[in-house]
């Protein structure tokens, strides 16, 4: 059994307030959710109005399809237009470990 994490730390466009922060945080979970079958959510800097993370985790007996599904969501996430992806830190996990 293998298990990928993906963290990203991004930076929003022209978010003024936390309410505005959750319309753009939201929609790119449920999306990594819907489309790729992860664990996400947003982990990190919730107090603040421009910067977000999100975290995702995703489950796979092969590790070729686990680089793949991580390899997609990244994809997603850099795609989108109205936040700028500042880092991502990628984990690769055995049940060896």
């Amino acid at each position: 059994m293998y298990v990928g994490t993906l963290s990203f730390d991004l930076l929003l466009g022209d978010v003024r307030s936390l309410k505005e922060k959750r319309s753009v945080v939201r929609p790119i979970v449920a999306e990594l959710q819907r489309k790729h079958a992860v664990s996400a959510a947003e982990t990190g800097g919730q107090d603040l109005h421009r910067r977000a993370e999100i975290g995702l985790a995703a489950v796979s007996g092969d590790t070729g399809h686990l680089t793949d599904v991580l390899d997609r969501c990244e994809r997603l996430v850099a795609a989108r237009p109205e936040v700028e992806l500042l880092s991502v830190r990628r984990r690769l996990h055995s049940d060896e470990d």
